[in-house]
């Protein structure tokens, strides 16, 4: 027989779904416009080295490019990924003083980083040396500005990331525009992080939150358990695209570095996508997990099948419609060797949506031993096989690589959230 309190709850589940669904959109959609700013950022930056520099450069650029992902894990996985989890949704005076604290960890991941990329710089030669000692300067900057955006986020503030990214990519145009009157490695390096920096001013005004590096400890020490796990997850995943691109390069040459990232720069939209559904998908997901638990996978799969379906398109426009006209204009001399592989490019890339919405459901789950072995598991295998690739046939057989081993690795996520959905389930049980 049902009770009169099963009888509300069960009504009110009829009644909250259109309301959340509006929410969800809402949010949603602040996260794709948001990233379709910041990957414009990162395409115009991309387009525009390339085009004023050639393939040589742009591939020192380019490693560049690379090592600062590898921080901006470092930084996301100390900072703001426990930040998302823990922090979403939470009452305001709750998420200032943490986004005080997490955006402290940020400036010093920064700092330090700064610190050994000069060393680098200084150390190597030529064009990868001077784009080091331009990243150098930047990092700190750069961090701090990504850092408020996931902030924002957390706390369903997506316009003010918005407003971030816009101010980024204001100050950068005029800002490019006069590292090309000398153009040089270096100089486009700071104009990117320098415009960053900007733009992370205009987000701490907004927020009226002053970052307290001296709080990173303490963050540091209340966090431990997820920050460690998930810097681990990231600087694995990160570190392996790093990997292959310094294997690449030392085995097949510099230009063919800028080759694999004249690809990417192709399949831009898409891995805009990537990312912003990501700023949404993890805040999204511990949402969902705290109304409705059954709810988790299906939103996973609708992510991450939303996305692949979108890349099959858009990879299938770039290989039938962009005219080779076209692509010259865009890339200049790194063109030709770039749309050979725009097939792997777009495999790759269906394969990685399907792993974003299950490390989505991972991560909101609190399951962070569970996505750090997935994550660990599928960036062996992807450096094993783009590695492998690179020495058998350059960056055609390095592409290919990347496509056949994230086909594993969205297997790997999908096989551990399916795990961790039987503990949490378990868990509800014999509570």
């Amino acid at each position: 027989m049902t009770t009169s309190l099963e009888r509300k709850a069960s009504s009110g589940r009829h009644k909250a779904p259109p309301g959340r669904a509006r929410g969800i959109v809402g949010r949603l959609s602040w996260g794709l416009v948001d990233q379709a700013v910041t990957s414009a950022v990162s395409f115009v930056v991309g387009i525009f080295v390339a085009r004023e520099l050639g393939a040589a450069e742009f591939g020192g650029f380019s490693l560049a490019w690379v090592t600062y992902g590898v921080i901006l894990n470092v930084s996301r996985g100390l900072a703001t990924d426990p930040l998302t989890v823990r922090f979403s949704g939470v009452d305001r005076q709750v998420w200032r003083t943490a986004v005080a604290k997490s955006s402290g960890m940020s400036i010093m991941v920064g700092l330090v980083a700064g610190a050994f990329c000069a060393v680098v710089g200084l150390l190597l030669d030529g064009v990868v040396g001077a784009a080091f000692l331009g990243l150098a300067v930047v990092v700190p900057g750069l961090l701090l500005q990504d850092s408020w955006r996931f902030a924002f986020f957390a706390s369903g503030q997506g316009g003010k990331a918005l407003i971030s990214d816009l101010t980024w990519a204001a100050t950068l145009v005029p800002l490019l525009l006069l590292a090309s009157m000398r153009p040089s490695v270096g100089l486009f390096v700071i104009a990117w992080g320098g415009s960053a920096a900007v733009a992370a001013l205009v987000s701490g005004l907004q927020a009226h939150i002053l970052p307290r590096p001296s709080r990173a400890r303490m963050w540091f020490s209340q966090q431990r358990a997820l920050g460690l796990r998930y810097l681990f997850e990231n600087v694995s995943l990160s570190g392996a695209y790093q990997l292959r691109m310094y294997v690449l390069g030392a085995v097949a040459g510099v230009a063919d570095v800028g080759t694999v990232r004249g690809a990417e720069l192709l399949l831009g939209p898409f891995y805009m996508l990537l990312t912003g559904v990501g700023l949404f998908a993890v805040p999204e997901a511990a949402r969902v997990l705290r109304r409705s638990p059954r709810h988790l996978p299906l939103l996973c799969l609708a992510l991450g099948g939303a996305q692949a379906a979108a890349a099959l398109a858009w990879g299938t426009l770039l290989i039938v419609a962009l005219p080779g006209a076209w692509g010259r204009e865009l890339l200049g001399e790194v063109w030709l060797p770039a749309s050979a592989l725009i097939v792997p490019a777009t495999l790759a890339v269906m394969s990685t949506s399907f792993s974003t919405g299950a490390s989505a459901g991972l991560r909101a789950l609190g399951m962070a031993h569970l996505s750090l072995r997935s994550q660990l598991m599928a960036s062996a295998i992807y450096l094993t096989a783009t590695v492998t690739g690179a020495v058998v046939d350059g960056a055609h057989g390095s592409a290919w690589g990347a496509a056949i081993a994230t086909f594993a690795g969205a297997l790997i996520w999908w096989s551990s959230l399916r795990i961790g959905l039987k503990v949490q389930r378990t868990e509800v049980r014999t509570s």
